[in-house]
């Protein structure tokens, strides 16, 4: 699978960051009873967060950049907690948060820059549930932040 997503990630024009590191007291990822709980991840472009509100200073186009740009980021944290990315077994949930003007309600449209990625990269096995849900504000300034739940296969026995 490790071969074929990073093929599908060159057909993309996109190439996967490496796993940032948590910037308060939490951990990156965590697996437990065959999942892998990820923290919330920023959108990232050449090292620098992607900050915004959506509807006030940037647009939908903007948001979904940065909601695909916060899957690379999970991806990434896939990779390194699992050490390649043939363990994944299928995205459960992705919650994704966006920081939104109040009177705006296309969160569901933002979000897709995610989910979109993940159908693009694991096909069925990238069918999700999603929450959408605008916040008045994310660490950093980000204009998006997305957690994630992912099902894993048990590690192979050497």
């Amino acid at each position: 699978m490790t071969i074929a997503i990073d093929r599908k990630l060159e057909e993309l024009g996109l190439t996967l960051p490496e796993a940032a590191a948590p910037i308060a007291a939490y951990v990156a990822t965590v697996e437990a009873g065959g999942l892998l709980h990820i923290s919330g991840q920023l959108p990232f472009n050449d090292g620098v967060v992607m900050t915004g509100r959506i509807g006030e200073d940037k647009d939908v186009a903007y948001g979904q950049d940065a909601a695909q740009r916060c899957a690379l980021m999970l991806v990434a944290q896939i990779k390194a907690a699992l050490g390649s990315l043939d363990r994944v077994d299928r995205i459960v949930k992705l919650g994704v948060f966006i920081n939104s003007a109040p009177d705006f309600i296309q969160q569901p449209q933002v979000a897709n820059g995610a989910s979109e990625l993940m159908l693009a990269l694991f096909g069925d096995a990238g069918r999700h549930a999603r929450s959408a849900v605008g916040v008045p504000a994310l660490p950093r300034g980000a204009a998006v932040e997305i957690d994630a739940i992912i099902a894993v296969r048990p590690a192979a026995l050497d």
